[in-house]
């Protein structure tokens, strides 16, 4: 079934007295809400052991739990050492995943740097190929586990929903992170009605077929972008930036589509993580 959840915790969470991620899940059920994204964007600061309670609890209160890996790796630096550390960071966060019970791990797949696009690419797949191979020789993915590389939202940035579904062919727990506000920023908001989703979506099905399609990880927030793409995360109130939710809804559901949706909002990710469910809810085909 599909779930939705926040990536993180909202400025309310707090607000209400709340300190730890360890009361994220009851909060999230007590929310209707059913999904949460846990972040090492600068590094893993938790320990085992609170990572062991925090999947505990989402498991006691029915939280799908993932995991985003550090925002620094980068599978496309020429340097061989800095990808050697990107390849042990997804393997942490992988083996931190497993700790909490969780299913999905998202990262950023690099940069393009003082490469061309096309080499930095070339680059990249060489190094998601090598990633793979230490992936299954380490024998840390279980039947259930998915590693869910992002689509990214600047131009210097790798990671098209075309380039993602590429790399997403190198193994069967490979699935998209399909980040529709930064799709929308690359594209310079030309993401707006049913078939602009729609195109995405059958393009993904012709690349990986649809059992992988069903399964895909998804962010969604509106997001302010400029000349090179993203600039910031906005909430769903706003009303000069995209993309809007209701379209993608009509898409999922018409093609039975049932994927894990985090919303990234700026602040008030639950509460819109809420929205984003009822407009679903409501959604006829």
């Amino acid at each position: 079934m599909i779930k939705f959840g926040p990536a993180g915790n909202s400025d309310l969470f707090y607000e209400q007295g709340f300190k730890s991620s360890l009361d994220a899940p009851k909060w999230l059920k007590n929310r209707n809400l059913d999904a949460y994204e846990y972040s090492f964007s600068r590094g893993f600061t938790v320990s085992e052991f609170v990572a062991k309670s925090l999947g505990e609890k989402c498991k006691d209160n029915n939280i799908e739990i993932s995991v985003h890996a550090p925002y620094y790796i980068n599978l496309a630096n020429p340097d061989d050492e800095f990808v050697e550390k990107s390849f042990d960071y997804i393997l942490k966060s992988l083996h931190y995943l497993k700790l909490m019970q969780g299913n999905r791990c998202v990262f950023h797949p690099g940069t393009c740097g003082k490469l061309s696009r096309e080499d930095s690419f070339e680059l990249l797949k060489k190094r998601m190929k090598e990633l793979v191979k230490r992936i299954d020789e380490s024998g840390i993915m279980t039947e259930n586990m998915l590693l869910c590389p992002e689509t990214m939202g600047k131009s210097q940035q790798l990671g098209t929903y075309q380039e993602i579904a590429e790399i997403c062919t190198y193994a069967d727990y490979l699935v998209p992170t399909l980040d529709f506000g930064h799709i929308n920023s690359l594209l310079q908001g030309k993401l707006k009605t049913e078939k602009d989703f729609e195109e995405i979506i059958k393009y993904l099905i012709d690349k990986l077929g649809i059992s992988k399609v069903k399964k895909v990880h998804i962010h969604f927030s509106k997001i302010m972008y400029g000349a090179k793409g993203e600039i910031k995360h906005l909430t769903l109130e706003d009303t000069e930036y995209g993309p809007e939710f209701a379209p993608l809804a009509k898409v999922l559901k018409k093609y039975d589509i049932n994927p894990v949706i985090i919303c990234e909002s700026r602040g008030c990710q639950a509460e819109d993580a809420n929205i984003l469910k009822d407009i679903y809810n409501n959604t006829n085909v």
